[in-house]
């Protein structure tokens, strides 16, 4: 077999154009070799507010008118879902003559309504002792009006209105002013103006 003789030359040329073609086609066999899976990107889930953030933004405070026998009667704002106990608490608790029995504390509230705590029923009457002389005298039932002249801290305390601070300041004008004449004398009581003078005048005596 023949030999073929290249010259030295040619030999480097020929080997130049080989490493040229290497580095050219070096780049896009390998970007060929390789294949990524594309990615895959799960969606978002929207942001939901929670209904009961919603419901609360939007809600008001009840309004309710507490009277009877309470301490402290008046106008409260309660939150919505409160119920009549909760009313009686905000206006002082019932007084000692409060007949909670006929009341249903355990009931809702509904905003501008009127919640009466009622007074236990004032028993008079007379009752007549037979003995050897005949009846005896009547005597009056229990539950009579406390006397302004007369009446105890705890007694005025349970008076509608009337908390231990203001009792105390009857008691003190009492001591220093005398027994009172009449109801409306309790004007001149620190504390004590014409409106609670009128809602104390049906609950006491002078």
């Amino acid at each position: 077999m023949p030999s073929v003789s290249v010259s030295r030359s040619t030999a480097l040329v020929l080997i130049s154009a080989l490493l040229a073609l290497l580095v050219l086609a070096g780049p896009r066999l390998a970007r060929t070799g390789t294949s990524s899976a594309p990615e895959i990107v799960a969606p978002l889930e929207p942001i939901s507010t929670p209904a009961s953030i919603t419901s609360h933004a939007g809600r008001a405070p009840l309004v309710v008118h507490v009277v009877g026998a309470v301490r402290r009667p008046g106008l409260y704002r309660l939150r919505e879902g409160a119920r009549v106990a909760d009313a009686v608490t905000r206006a002082g608790g019932a007084t000692r003559r409060a007949e909670l029995a006929a009341l249903n504390l355990a009931a809702p509230l509904v905003d501008g309504i009127q919640v009466l705590v009622p007074r236990r029923a004032v028993t008079s009457g007379a009752t007549a002792d037979e003995g050897e002389d005949g009846p005896g005298a009547a005597t009056s039932g229990l539950g009579s009006k406390p006397s302004l002249a007369t009446a105890t801290a705890e007694e005025l305390d349970e008076l509608p209105g009337v908390g231990p601070v203001t009792a105390q300041k009857i008691l003190d004008y009492r001591a220093e002013h005398g027994p009172f004449r009449s109801v409306d004398d309790l004007d001149a009581v620190p504390g004590i103006g014409p409106t609670r003078v009128e809602g104390l005048r049906d609950y006491v005596t002078p």
